[in-house]
């Protein structure tokens, strides 16, 4: 039996009305979700406000509330708990309802704009590999030890965390890999949770629609480190000048990996191909499959992380030889017609730059590199007309298309990347707004050698249009036009 006092522990309170003695059955800030003795936190979103449902809880058998303001109707018999941030209470009362889980295993969190997924995924095979019980929150999926379940967000809501989190510890899990966006650190989604240690990757432009300024959103991004407790470590990039911020006011451990700087762990590229890397890691050669310089820099955390937790030298380059890649992050096929296609989640402008650019050293320049591109509706407007600059100018031909337009008419999503392609790229530019058109048009313009980018939409297999989702998976289109086009 668990007692509401038990889980505000560790909650600032600012009033209490009612008596917190009382047994509780389960945790909710939806309150459609609300059932027979649960408490309901009211959380203030983006989208609705949960102070408006607080009536509509108690009615369907909440016992207790936790709300940042005391609604006006007091019902007898349920507990009312105010605090001063609702999201941060979420966050500690979730740990508590599930009896504080990531203080049972080794939680690393990775936060950056690009290559959270690839580390934490990487880092979760390498580990299995090596023979542990391993765990993953990432975007692509949720692993418990061998049990999968489909994510919904890049960082889950602190209930769904704790939640797995305690499955985890029930398995037996003993390392844990998880993604930490900057809307989950904002939103304090991330609170509560015992971190073992952190891994900052890199920081470039990616939701300015939802920070206001850059500064803003490399100091989220901080706060993560800055929270870490001292017993932790904190591994960070130092060839991104940001990396030596996230470590300023760390209690942590202070570690760093770098290509380009002098560094704690240092990495240098021997040979890029498309068949994968050869590289040096702490003077030790290593080949992988993986390919481009931005895999260089996920490896090279990977091989780091792994020592830091324990494993020696000899037997992290022996698993790190072992990886392979993650489905939608730099996914390739090559046709029966030797046409090369390759789907990458590259949303923002840094991401796509990286991918062109490793595209363009490793082929010969006789071939066509024909990229297909758009942008998601509802999000940054600003990096737009730069992806745009980005595929046009890096490409031999760019076919600019749909992503995910959510709310927004696609044309004016394509309007706004087209703003970004310079007089002299105007003619390798085509504007297809039905994406599956875009890809099989890239098939039909490719011919043997040629290589087919399809950026943005990485793993996902669906797309988003007026608030339905409709399946939709770049690799399975690309695959199946090239075949029927016996190409």
């Amino acid at each position: 039996m668990i007692l509401l006092k038990d889980i505000l522990y560790k909650v600032t309170l600012e009033a209490v009305v009612g008596n917190t003695a009382v047994a509780i059955t389960d945790v909710h800030f939806d309150s459609r979700k609300v059932g027979l003795n649960d408490v309901f936190v009211a959380i203030r979103g983006t989208q609705s406000d949960g102070h408006d449902y607080i009536l509509k809880a108690v009615e369907q058998g909440a016992i207790a509330i936790v709300c940042e303001e005391l609604p006006e109707q007091i019902v007898n018999g349920v507990t009312y708990v105010k605090v001063a941030d609702s999201s941060s209470a979420l966050a500690t009362i979730a740990a508590n309802f599930y009896g504080n889980p990531s203080e049972n295993l080794k939680l690393i969190g990775i936060t950056g704009t690009n290559g959270k997924t690839t580390i934490a995924s990487l880092l979760y095979q390498l580990f299995n590999k090596a023979g542990y019980k391993t765990g993953l929150l990432s975007t692509v999926k949720i692993l418990v030890d061998k049990t999968e379940y489909k994510a919904t967000h890049t960082t889950p809501d602190g209930l769904t965390i704790n939640k797995y989190l305690a499955e985890m510890s029930e398995a037996g899990v003993e390392y844990c890999f998880m993604e930490v966006s900057s809307h989950g650190i904002h939103q304090k989604r991330s609170e509560g949770l015992r971190f073992e240690g952190g891994i900052f990757t890199n920081l470039s432009h990616d939701h300015l629609d939802y920070h206001d300024t850059f500064a803003e959103y490399r100091d989220v991004k901080k706060k993560f480190f800055d929270e870490l407790p001292k017993d932790a470590f904190a591994l960070v990039n130092i060839d991104d000048k940001n990396g030596l911020v996230m470590l300023q006011n760390t209690k942590a451990r202070k570690l760093t990996y770098a290509l380009k700087s002098y560094a704690d762990y240092r990495a240098q590229i021997l040979e890029n191909q498309l068949s994968g890397l050869l590289l040096k890691i702490q003077d030790q050669e290593v080949w992988v499959k993986l390919i481009g310089t931005f895999n260089a820099y996920n490896l090279l955390a990977i091989y780091a992380t792994a020592e830091i937790l324990g494993l020696t030298q000899i037997e992290a380059l022996q698993l790190l030889s072992e990886l392979e890649s993650v489905s939608g992050r730099f996914q390739y096929l090559i046709s029966e017609g030797n046409i090369t296609a390759i789907v990458d989640y590259a949303h923002t402008p840094d991401a796509l730059k990286n991918v062109l650019e490793t595209i363009n050293d490793i082929r010969t320049k006789n071939e066509e590199l024909i990229t297909v591109v758009g942008a998601g509706g509802d999000r940054d407007t600003t990096k737009r007309p730069k992806m745009g600059h980005i595929a046009s100018a890096l490409s031999t031909k760019a076919i600019i298309t749909s992503d995910n337009p959510r709310s927004e008419n696609p044309e004016t999503i394509i309007a706004e990347i087209e703003k970004g392609v310079e007089p002299i790229n105007v003619k390798k530019v085509l504007s297809i707004t039905d994406r599956k058109q875009a890809i099989k048009t890239a098939c039909q313009l490719a011919n043997a050698g040629d290589i087919i980018l399809i950026a943005g939409k990485g793993h996902e297999t669906y797309q988003e249009i007026k608030g339905e989702r409709f399946d939709f998976d770049d690799y399975k289109i690309v695959k199946e036009t090239l075949k029927q086009l016996n190409k």
